[in-house]
């Protein structure tokens, strides 16, 4: 999301926000909470506008006929429209606020200045990695939008006139990249060809993006309907399709060619300074690369004990890369086919939609579906992930399966996965942070470590609903969490310490019982988005450290749900608001 100025003094500062309201005469208080409820008005104004497919998810129908706008100058724009926010929040009486305003201001303070920050480096040029870029967001416009209406049709349609345009921005920004020494490595990006070649179609009727054409909603009359197919296929034919195929000639001709070498961010101008900001902005502490390989070395020693206890319950006879070896070859553990991988996986999301209730006592009113991965990214893409639900209630979450390579895809490791894809973990958080009485921004604000810190703590939830019940989910389990703590060594080194992509590979080989294809995969990854890697087990350990303090200081009367709850109830929050919120529950929970 965005980015920070000062991180250490902007959480510094939120630690402060939890604690008691300071008292204020009734005028001041009422003035300074005005003039911030007007600034979180005008910036998410400012939000919906900068972002219209994300407005019209939510309901918002002002932007229909636009796209974002991808282009440098207007990415420097939102940043001096960022620094005029920040200037408004800190001009704001703190004294003035409630020490839920004083939160809120300084949540969204943290996340502009964030975003300020970040532009004085190079990341702004990396706007496409070897998982995406221009023709994948725009395939993606079917699943994010509604089409239930002829207005909804003749706005997407509007939407496909304006794609050349955006195309070209992300062309011109990546040639500003080139030029500035700011490039993704070529490693990340091969075959990234293909990706775009599949969607430069003979025909309309052969593209993704005709998909919202297959069926008439009975809104519409046959004429329209008509018309509208006629026109899309145009347009997609003569005018998408060539923007499309016009980008893929960029990337070969121009972009391919001035790919780098190296692998890590510490190799660009100000990279080791650029991978400190990321650290810092991903896990929101104040954790050195140097810190946070330690902690992952420690984590991964841990983790292996465990690891080997479980292979001696299982009976295998072999040492541990044997059993790893086995583990990736033996036919049982693998499904013969997509269908039967998408039915194992919404077997297990549906047995664990009925344990929620062990675990809370709030749940999110939106449901979730269970889909492939898209084909045109599923090889380079991850093994799953998750797509939010609307935020107007017109489409569901969706708990994305890759089923490309089914012999790269352990059954074993299904209940891990969906635990942490799904519920408990991030469409229950997500689709909750939607429906809470919070201001805007904060349903939407996605601190990467709180996030994704729940993902993996809900893997771990598992135990306590009776998941991993034979010791090959058992292994699954701590094979996904060793996965994670190998990403604090492996992201710290690619990025920090000079590591190749093989020294990668190899850490995660050893360490891991993922397939070799799903290792280059996540390597590859962690390549191209550094710091983004580490949030998942510095959140998980906050997490757990948070949840042993409470049962401690509460004894009999700690209660997982509430505990649960309270975590959930603010939304996503860089951890050290967590922790100060989780130590104010636990007082209140002795005073019951």
């Amino acid at each position: 999301m965005l980015s920070g100025n000062s991180l250490a003094a902007g959480v510094a500062a939120m630690i402060f926000t939890v604690g008691a309201a300071v008292m204020a005469p009734a005028g001041a208080q009422e003035s300074a909470s005005e003039a911030l409820q007007d600034i979180l008005d005008d910036h998410w104004a400012w939000m919906l506008e900068e972002n219209p497919v994300f407005a019209t998810s939510l309901g918002v129908r002002d932007y229909d006929d636009r796209l974002p706008d991808a282009s440098l100058e207007a990415y420097e724009a939102s940043v001096e429209k960022a620094r005029e926010f920040v200037a408004r929040l800190d001009a704001l009486d703190a004294d003035a606020l409630s020490a839920e305003e004083r939160l809120n201001r300084d949540l969204l303070r943290l996340d502009l200045a964030q975003d300020v920050e970040a532009a004085q480096y190079g990341g702004k040029y990396l706007v496409i990695s070897g998982r995406g870029g221009p023709h994948t967001f725009l395939a993606n416009l079917p699943d994010r939008l509604p089409f239930l209406t002829k207005a909804d049709y003749e706005s997407y349609i509007a939407r496909l006139r304006v794609a050349p345009a955006y195309v070209d921005q992300v062309k011109e920004r990546l040639r500003a990249g080139v030029e500035a020494g700011w490039t993704q490595p070529c490693v990340i990006m091969e075959g990234y060809e293909k990706s775009i070649d599949f969607h430069v179609v003979d025909a309309a009727e052969e593209s993704v993006l005709f998909k919202p054409f297959e069926n008439r909603p009975q809104t519409i009359p046959e004429r329209d309907w008509r018309r509208l197919k006629n026109e899309a296929a145009r347009v997609i034919e003569r005018e998408v399709v060539p923007a499309v195929a016009g980008f893929g000639d960029f990337y070969r001709q121009e972009y391919a060619p001035a790919c780098r070498e190296t692998v890590g961010l510490s190799d660009l101008p100000d990279g080791a300074d650029y991978y400190a900001f990321r650290t810092r902005q991903f896990t929101t502490t104040a954790l050195t690369p140097d810190a946070i390989h330690d902690i992952g070395l420690k984590e991964v020693a841990r983790i292996r004990k465990e690891m080997e206890a479980v292979i001696a319950e299982s009976g295998f006879e072999g040492s541990f890369e044997e059993f790893q070896e086995f583990l990736r070859s033996d036919p049982r553990f693998y499904a013969k086919s997509e269908a039967e991988l998408l039915e194992k996986n919404a077997y297990v999301a549906k047995k664990a939609d009925g344990e929620m209730p062990k675990l809370f006592t709030r749940f999110p009113r939106m449901p979730y579906t269970v889909k492939p991965v898209p084909e045109d990214i599923a090889e380079a893409t991850t093994t799953a992930y998750y797509e939010r639900p609307a935020g107007d209630g017109s489409r569901a979450g969706v708990y994305r399966v890759n089923t490309s390579k089914l012999d790269t895809r352990p059954l074993y490791e299904i209940e891990a996965l969906t635990l942490h894809e799904a519920v408990p973990g991030h469409h229950f958080q997500i689709a909750l942070a939607q429906e809470l009485d919070l201001p805007e921004f904060r349903k939407y604000t996605f601190f990467t470590a709180f996030v994704e810190g729940w993902g993996l703590y809900a893997e771990s939830l598992g135990l306590d609903i009776g998941f991993y019940q034979d010791p090959y989910s058992n292994f699954g389990r701590l094979s996904y969490e060793m996965w994670r703590a190998c990403r604090l060594v492996v992201d710290t080194g690619l990025h920090a310490k000079g590591w190749s992509r093989d020294r990668a590979i190899a850490f995660m080989a050893e360490n891991t019982a993922l397939s070799e294809h799903n290792i280059r995969a996540e390597v590859d990854r962690y390549i191209g988005n550094g710091g983004q890697a580490l949030a998942y087990k510095i959140g998980e350990l906050k997490l757990k450290e948070l949840r042993a303090r409470a049962a401690r200081a509460l004894g009999p009367d700690f209660d997982l749900r509430r505990f649960h709850d309270a975590v959930l109830e603010n939304g996503g929050v860089p951890l050290s608001v967590l922790e100060a919120k989780i130590d104010a529950w636990i007082a209140a929970e002795k005073a019951r």
